[in-house]
């Protein structure tokens, strides 16, 4: 919907475009079936939803490690937003419903976005895990373990790939 009134007020190309290659790698690399497989992390809309904001909010904390790309960052956010927009519209959502439904999601990347910042393996990142994977209950100790080794992973992989050349990425860090 958002994409829709852009178009009709801007001219030109959506400025957006140039970071869909790094949006489609942030959903591919919550798809990943290890997460659901090896990790326990449920296979449903609010288990992907749940991926989908992990791995961005850990993208997202590395693009803030350079003020100069903080526009990059906005459009990925964008590029979210207008995504889910599609996806419950696609599954049935009306309009009414779909406003309310955005601003919730929004809300709810902005508190992982806080609590994702908390240090690998730390105690803090665990009960962030537990409560919007598992939605507060009891996680699977491998599923947890895994996850937890992934997301340290995962967030190595980011900071050791320079910001310029991860906005500009096609894929993600590959798993060690």
């Amino acid at each position: 919907m958002f994409s829709s009134l852009r178009k009709l007020f801007t001219s030109g190309p959506d400025p957006r475009d140039a970071r869909r290659p790094l949006w489609n790698a942030v959903v591919a690399t919550a798809r990943d079936p290890h997460w659901y497989a090896d990790g326990d992390v449920p296979d449903t809309l609010d288990g992907r939803f749940d991926m989908i904001s992990l791995v961005l909010a850990l993208v997202l904390h590395r693009i803030d490690e350079e003020p100069a790309q903080a526009l990059a960052g906005v459009h990925l956010t964008e590029l979210f937003v207008d995504d889910m927009d599609g996806q419950m519209r696609q599954i049935g959502f009306g309009d009414m419903v779909v406003g309310k439904q955005i601003g919730r999601m929004v809300g709810a990347l902005g508190g992982r976005l806080g609590a994702y910042r908390a240090a690998d393996g730390s105690d803090e990142l665990k009960a962030a895990l537990i409560r919007n994977l598992w939605r507060g209950k009891d996680a699977p100790d491998a599923g947890l373990a895994h996850v937890m080794a992934e997301v340290a992973a995962l967030r190595a992989g980011l900071s050791a790939m320079p910001v310029e050349r991860l906005i500009a990425a096609e894929r993600l860090p590959e798993r060690a």
